[in-house]
């Protein structure tokens, strides 16, 4: 590793990329850091509280009806997160602000509830989450996530559940009661089985060996469990492939799909910055297959392609993902997950569904 000194472990992001909308992202609301400061390593926790909670994802590929994040920003420090960029709006940067500034949703429990009563409500899946993790570590303190899903279990709604970190296993008990009504789905993020890169990569997460455990001890309880690789990173964990499903499947997973790494806006700099520190023997070799695989850059904004990426590279790695599943893995669909049980406890809303 390159860096000397200089490098920060125990953090992905190295560096704090100037906020593209800064000019306009200063506020009352927010103690903003700017972004030449020195690097702080204590976390900052902001309690905020908005005017909704739940968001309709407007992008086709996204594979989601409704998301819900009762956190911006998150501890767990993964280099390439797709959701750093989504800091900048709240005038913070995309890089170690992302991961050292963390927004906290403390109302998101009763903004739910006055969501679910409404009349307009519609019943679909709701993701928790679909930007920053809802078991990042500071879910320990503030335990909101589980709040969360004992409403869900309260009105019968359907529930989807993307983390890595094996803090959900603290929630077994209300997962289990979801699971019994066919109310939730589990996705675990997998990227690599190797600690060296696990730590440098994702600093923060839970560690391989816990993510396998929490993945057993889910399909145990009978929750339903499927296994995100994602993202796969050329030169660094393509080479997993068949160790991931083998190990994943035989934790209990029913499936597992993968996303290649996509460096939107401020994450090119701060991943190439990344590589360089950890990885200089190959810091070319990956950055150069990554643009091979989005049109000769290193993101690909086009819905579609921009997950999977495209090329002879790109089709190598589906084809891989494919005959591992095929032997690794049962390679069952999510249950669907029912939505004819939802109901508001003291109304008559549940005869108004049919």
């Amino acid at each position: 590793m390159s860096g000397g000194l200089l490098y920060k472990n125990g953090q992905g992001a190295q560096i704090n990329p100037r906020n593209r909308f800064f000019s306009q992202g200063k506020g009352e609301d927010f103690d903003d850091i700017d972004p030449s400061e020195e690097i702080q390593l204590k976390t900052r926790f902001i309690e905020v509280h908005p005017k909704t909670i739940v968001n309709k994802p407007t992008s086709p590929d996204v594979g989601m009806c409704y998301s819900l994040n009762p956190y911006q920003g998150c501890e767990h420090g993964c280099t390439y997160c797709y959701a750093r960029p989504t800091h900048e709006y709240w005038g913070y940067s995309a890089g170690v602000d992302f991961e050292r500034v963390i927004l906290v949703k403390k109302n998101a429990p009763e903004l739910l509830e006055e969501t679910l009563k409404r009349k307009s409500w519609r019943v679909r899946t709701i993701s928790v989450s679909g930007n920053t993790d809802c078991y990042q570590p500071c879910e320990r303190q503030y335990q909101i996530t589980r709040r969360l899903l004992k409403i869900m279990l309260k009105y019968r709604h359907p529930v989807g559940i993307i983390t890595k970190n094996a803090l959900i296993t603290r929630d077994l008990d209300i997962l289990e009661e979801l699971a019994a009504l066919n109310l939730v789905q589990v996705n675990i993020s997998m990227t690599s089985l190797k600690e060296e890169l696990r730590r440098k990569l994702e600093p923060r997460t839970a560690s391989s060996r816990k993510k396998l455990e929490a993945i057993e001890l889910l399909a145990q309880r009978k929750i339903p469990v499927n296994v995100m690789m994602a993202p796969i990173i050329p030169a660094l964990n393509d080479d997993e492939i068949f160790s991931v499903a083998k190990e994943v499947g035989s934790r209990g997973a029913l499936s597992m799909y993968h996303q290649i790494v996509r460096l939107s806006g401020p994450n090119r700099e701060i991943f190439t910055d990344w590589v360089n520190k950890n990885y200089p023997d190959r810091a070319g070799k990956v950055l150069n297959q990554l643009r091979d695989m989005h049109g000769g850059q290193l993101n690909d904004s086009r819905f579609g392609t921009r997950m999977k990426g495209e090329g002879v590279y790109a089709l190598n790695i589906q084809r891989q993902v494919q005959l591992a599943r095929k032997r690794f893995l049962p390679d069952l669909p999510f249950p669907r997950l029912r939505t004819d049980l939802f109901t508001v406890p003291g109304s008559s809303r549940q005869m108004e569904l049919f």
